[in-house]
């Protein structure tokens, strides 16, 4: 993926060296959120994941010290401010055309370990997540090599894919489609939550498609990032990570879809370019 040209917003909240400091108390939906990412995308047990994050998401209020903003000089958060500014550009011209007005996330924290949010405190071990909260994006990028090493989806498009899909969850709270899974329940093959992560793939696919076909060429796909995309789809499917956690397949467990489906929905938004084709909430067959 050729992204070194590509435009910066410096729409980054730089938190790195800061250190863990706890966040709102009590969990909330959002920290139910946070709880689920971390039990269902790495197999983590549940009753481990509410330890944690009881444990550092304090009784009283506490203000976390804000990060440094602007557009960062290392080569790894260089990389997510691009991404981010390409993502802003697609969905700005996507909200355009249906006469609305696309406002980027509020920033994307990088941050190392721990770090206080609007869903309570966030943990690396969590992954990267969107706090519908404070509308902002999440990540420890020592995930990165989480992703290789752990999940086999190497590669710059892997990790955009990741990136897109996060801001996927930031289209999903604009167009109110965040509020309306809430209401179709949170686990299960056709839950809520599935529904939303298989329209947060197919939103990524849509960016993939715009990038494609972006004249300009500041940020360009070269051959085999799709293929690197559906590689990370697919290491993320909730079939995939259960087999690798030497368990059943569990579909009543199910939060984020089948690798089958992830990859599926992530081809649909990428061969279409039409965020119109990922109504996933209505879909009949996921």
């Amino acid at each position: 993926m050729r992204w070194r040209d590509g435009r910066r917003s410096g729409n980054i909240e730089d938190r790195r060296g800061l250190g863990p400091v706890g966040a709102v108390g009590g969990l909330g939906l959002g920290g139910v959120v946070i709880v689920l990412i971390g039990v269902f995308v790495f197999g983590i047990d549940p009753g481990e994941m509410m330890g944690l994050v009881s444990q550092t998401a304090p009784t009283s209020q506490q203000q976390q010290q804000p990060g440094v903003r602007g557009s960062p000089t290392d080569e790894a958060a260089a990389f997510v401010d691009t991404i981010e500014s390409s993502t802003t550009a697609v969905w700005r011209r996507r909200f355009a055309r249906a006469g609305e007005r696309y406002e980027p996330v509020a920033a994307v924290v990088l941050y190392d370990a721990a770090t206080a949010t609007g869903c309570g405190t966030g943990q690396a071990a969590m992954g990267p997540f969107y706090c519908p909260a404070d509308r902002k994006v999440y990540l420890d990028l020592a995930f990165w090599t989480e992703l290789e090493t752990r999940f086999g989806a190497g590669g710059d498009f892997a990790r955009a894919y990741v990136i897109a899909h996060e801001i996927g969850h930031h289209v999903q709270t604009l167009t109110g489609s965040m509020d309306a899974a809430r209401r179709l329940g949170a686990r299960g093959a056709e839950s809520g939550a599935v529904r939303l992560e298989l329209q947060a793939d197919c939103y990524a696919g849509v960016w993939a498609s715009r990038v494609e076909h972006d004249t300009q060429g500041r940020v360009a796909m070269d051959k085999g990032d799709i293929e690197e995309g559906m590689a990370a789809a697919s290491a993320v499917g909730d079939d995939t990570l259960q087999r690798r956690a030497g368990g059943r397949i569990v579909p009543d467990a199910f939060t984020h879809g089948t690798a089958e489906q992830r990859v599926r929905w992530f081809s649909t938004g990428y061969t279409t370019g039409d965020p119109g084709k990922c109504d996933t909430l209505k879909a009949e067959v996921l």
